[in-house]
């Protein structure tokens, strides 16, 4: 029996296949095979969050889950953040001062990049519990917390924009 697995997946909109071996983690497919280095490798047991990446929309700690595992299924990671919600993040943490050194921010924008595709509202405590996930060792969150409520409060303000220009072109 061999030690290696073939592991078919989307990566950022993009078929990839890679043969791994069997015990390799999603965070070892999309750094060492896909050359992919934008998800941080930080402490290895779930609690830092610096691999967080999306499969199948749904944010999941890429160190933690075996590569294996992810056949067939859909994986963005922070190069693959695109479009009009990860535009506005991306600007909020520039304009609030959410980065520093960066280890930790392609995690950070992957986990506030599910809270602000929901379109919620979103209270400052809200943002504390579901960023709690995300270590961060530079910024004190803040700034992080701030982008996130902005970027958060930005989309549904687009969207109720949107929606009343739609509700006016067909009225």
């Amino acid at each position: 029996m061999s030690d290696n697995v073939t592991v078919t997946l989307t990566v950022n909109k993009r078929e990839r296949t890679a043969k791994v071996p069997a015990r390799s983690t999603l965070a070892e497919l999309i750094r060492d095979h896909l050359r992919l280095s934008g998800t941080n490798l930080g402490c290895e047991q779930g609690v830092c969050g610096a691999c967080t990446v999306l499969v199948d929309e749904l944010p999941m700690r890429a160190c933690l889950v075996l590569a294996a595992s992810c056949q067939g299924t859909e994986v963005v990671t922070v190069e693959g953040l695109d479009g009009p919600d990860a535009d506005r993040l991306r600007a909020a943490f520039s304009r609030e001062g959410a980065l520093q050194c960066g280890f930790c921010t392609p995690g950070m924008l992957i986990s506030a990049y599910d809270l602000v595709r929901r379109r919620e509202e979103i209270t400052r405590e809200q943002a504390c519990v579901s960023m709690a996930g995300n270590i961060c060792r530079c910024t004190g969150y803040n700034g992080i917390i701030r982008a996130v409520c902005s970027a958060t409060a930005e989309g549904i303000q687009h969207e109720s924009a949107h929606a009343h220009d739609h509700a006016d072109t067909t009225a």
